[in-house]
């Protein structure tokens, strides 16, 4: 009889004692084509063939393949799908839970605290002017008067500070408030699913979306990608902001519309941004972005990459969500929930492993 299969459809460099762990439980490991994260051809076909005897899936962001409903009806044993990283856009989640499948991601400290300390240093990094201030000594200037900055938190001298609007307040979102507690600046929070208590325990204010909008001085997404959220920072919401606002997106490139925010800060509008995600990536030569200089702080997705740490704490989690599916229980990390009492139907209690 043979072995169940896994398939890891996007390799990290998973370590060694985890793919032994996997293999000693009884599974068969296929690993995807690198090809598939950045391709220049479509390769739903090769994906779903690969995946059509698997009753597991796991692996890191796949965007330019993602894991369609075509592919998850081909693999008719699959059980669950499980990701490294906290965002689960590559995945055709609706169609996981109409077909009984969990979907799972990993929200790590790793993973989630590294995001909030990059979108801290993206703040820090756009209001001091540290790339304008670099260029200008690069360029022999010295102390002028463009050097001159934003002072982030209120003062004995009457200044109040600036007012930095949170949209999300899940684990990132909450960890950044966490941070910005010693500035003494002003923070609110958007997240029509957060309860109350959240925004009291995290010290924010709660307000609604045109609110935050209307009043901060920085705006910072942390929300996951949805039908609801994409795009949802377009033309309409930028005419109600500051001129002098800055936007950070460390969350997911299409919940911001680019060429809006290019055409808004080109046009003076908006002060600036700092962008950690992109519509597409990489990052086009000839996004608009990139003609904007030190208005635009650039990052390559990375702002969960950390030394020492980076994946592989959610490459644990994986693992230990494959592992628990697949002998029948419910891993403690399901994006879909609603699913869970249709899969408990289907395997709920049935081993998969033998």
């Amino acid at each position: 009889m043979s072995k169940p299969k896994l398939l890891i459809f996007a390799p990290r460099e998973e370590p060694a004692d985890l793919l032994t762990r996997l293999k000693d439980a009884g599974l068969d490991i296929g690993f995807g084509e690198k090809a598939w994260q950045y391709p220049r051809t479509d390769y739903e076909a090769d994906l779903a063939a690969a995946a059509r005897d698997t009753v597991a899936m796991m692996g890191t962001s796949i965007r330019h393949t993602p894991i369609t409903r075509r592919v998850m009806e081909e693999a008719q044993r699959l059980r669950i799908v499980a990701k490294y990283t906290v965002g689960v856009d590559d995945i055709d989640t609706d169609a996981a839970t109409d077909l009984g499948i969990l979907v799972c991601h990993a929200p790590t400290e790793s993973n989630c605290f590294g995001v909030a300390e990059s979108t801290m240093a993206m703040i820090l990094g756009v209001l001091k002017k540290l790339m304008e201030r670099d260029k200008d000594v690069r360029d022999g200037k010295w102390r002028e008067p463009q050097h001159g900055t934003t002072f982030l938190g209120a003062r004995a001298d009457g200044y109040g500070g600036i007012t930095i609007g949170l949209v999300g307040l899940g684990r990132i979102g909450t960890r950044v408030s966490q941070l910005l507690a010693p500035w003494r600046v002003k923070v609110i929070a958007y997240d029509p699913y957060a309860e109350p208590a959240r925004f009291l325990l995290a010290g924010v204010k709660q307000v609604d979306y045109e609110t935050l909008l209307r009043e901060s001085d920085v705006v910072s997404f942390h929300v996951v990608l949805t039908k609801e959220t994409r795009f949802m920072f377009d033309e309409a919401q930028i005419a109600l902001m500051k001129k002098s606002a800055v936007v950070i997106n460390t969350a997911r490139g299409k919940v911001i519309r680019e060429a809006a925010v290019a055409r808004a800060i080109a046009e003076g509008r908006l002060r600036g941004a700092a962008i950690d995600a992109f519509e597409e990536e990489p990052l086009p030569m000839d996004s608009p972005l990139r003609a904007l200089g030190d208005k635009v702080l650039l990052s390559p997705h990375s702002a969960s990459f950390n030394e020492g740490g980076e994946l592989r704490p959610g490459i644990q989690w994986a693992t230990r969500s494959v592992l628990s599916a697949l002998n029948g229980q419910v891993p403690d990390n399901v994006y879909n929930k609603e699913v869970i009492p249709r899969w408990r139907e289907r395997f709920g209690g049935a081993g998969a492993l033998g």
